[in-house]
C-alpha cells in the first residue's frame, strides 16, 4: 500500500492514479493524512477490501509529505559505519546519536529550497512512520508497530550546527525545508526487503551517495525496540535511521549545496523525491 498526500487530502495512490480516501470511504476516515496513523490497522484493512475503479490520475507535483505535523522526530547520527568515519567518528557505543528535527522543516517530495547563510549538505535517510503505539517492545515485534517507510533528505546546515560550547544539531537541521518527506509512504510488505534498501543521492546528476540499509549500525527494528525503552512511540511518530557515507562535509576539498543545484535522494522500492535549491532572500 502506498498512502500519498494530494493537495493536502490523504491518497491512496497505485502507480499513477490515487483515491481520495476521505471520499471513498464517504468519510469514514479523515482527509487529513497525519489523522491516518492512529487508525492504521482499521485503515490497511479497508484498502486491502477498497475498489480502485474511481482512482483518477494526478499531477505528481501536488504531492506533499506524507506525514506533516509528527509528534515526534527522532533522528539516528553516525549510524552508518563509513559515515562515522569521514565525520571523524568511531563506531558509536550503544545508541547513535539521538537529535530531533522540528516540524516547520517538513516539505513535500518536489520542493524549492532556500539555502541560508552556512554550508548546507545533504543526507538521504530512510524515514520509518510508526503505525501502532510503541513501548518496551522487542526488536521481533518493531516492524509490527511501523505503519510504513518513506524517502527522507536530512538537509544540515554545518556552521550552525557545529557551533558553539555545545554543538546546535536540531536547529542547524530544521531551516524551512530541511526534511523534505516522499514520494509517499509505503507499506513494509511492498518493500523488496525492508531490512536491505539501496539509497543513493545525485547532485546535479553526480552520484554523491550509494549505501544500502543493511549496513546500518543499528538496524529499523532493534532502533524501534532501543528507544521504546526510554520513550513511548505514537502513531505518525517519524523516526529518521541515518544517512551512509558521500555527504558534502566529508570530502577533500569539502562541497557544498549551492543555488541552482538539484538534488534527488531515491530509496530501492520507495521512489525519488527531488529538491531545487535557490538563494535565499533573507
Amino acid at each position: 500500500m502506498h498512502i500519498g498526500q494530494i493537495r493536502g487530502r490523504a491518497a491512496l495512490v497505485v502507480d499513477d492514479r490515487a483515491l481520495d480516501i476521505a471520499t471513498a470511504s464517504d468519510g469514514a476516515f479523515p482527509s487529513s493524512v497525519d489523522d491516518l496513523y492512529s487508525r492504521w490497522s482499521e485503515l490497511t484493512l479497508w484498502a486491502s477490501n477498497c475498489p480502485l475503479g474511481s482512482a483518477q490520475p494526478f499531477n505528481i507535483e501536488d504531492l506533499g509529505a506524507p506525514v506533516r505535523f509528527p509528534r515526534q522526530i527522532i533522528a539516528f547520527g553516525l549510524n552508518y559505519r563509513d559515515h562515522a568515519a569521514e565525520a571523524g567518528f568511531g563506531v558509536p557505543d550503544g545508541l547513535p546519536p539521538v537529535f530531533t528535527k522540528f516540524a516547520s522543516a517538513i516539505t513535500g517530495p518536489n520542493s524549492t529550497v532556500a539555502l541560508p547563510q552556512g554550508n548546507v549538505d545533504w543526507e538521504v535517510e530512510l524515514a520509518v512512520v510508526i503505525g501502532a503505539s510503541a513501548r518496551h517492545i522487542t526488536p521481533a515485534q518493531a516492524w509490527d508497530h511501523v505503519a510504513g517507510v518513506t524517502v527522507a533528505q536530512d538537509i544540515s546546515e554545518r556552521v550552525l550546527q557545529m557551533s558553539g560550547p555545545a554543538p546546535q544539531f536540531s536547529l542547524g537541521k530544521s531551516h524551512p525545508g530541511f526534511l523534505p518527506l516522499g514520494p509517499t509512504l509505503v507499506t513494509p510488505d511492498e518493500l523488496p526487503d525492508r531490512d536491505a534498501l539501496d539509497l543513493r543521492t545525485t547532485l546535479n546528476g553526480e552520484t554523491v551517495q550509494a549505501g544500502n540499509t543493511r549496513d546500518l549500525i543499528v538496524p529499523v527494528a532493534e532502533g524501534i525496540a532501543r528507544l521504546s525503552d526510554i520513550l513511548e512511540l505514537f502513531p505518525g511518530d517519524l523516526i529518521l535511521t541515518g544517512t551512509p557515507a558521500g555527504v558534502g562535509m566529508g570530502r577533500t576539498p569539502q562541497r557544498f549545496l549551492a543555488p541552482g543545484d538539484e538534488l534527488i535522494s531515491a530509496i530501492t522500492g520507495v521512489g525519488p523525491i527531488h529538491q531545487h535549491l535557490v538563494a535565499s532572500d533573507r
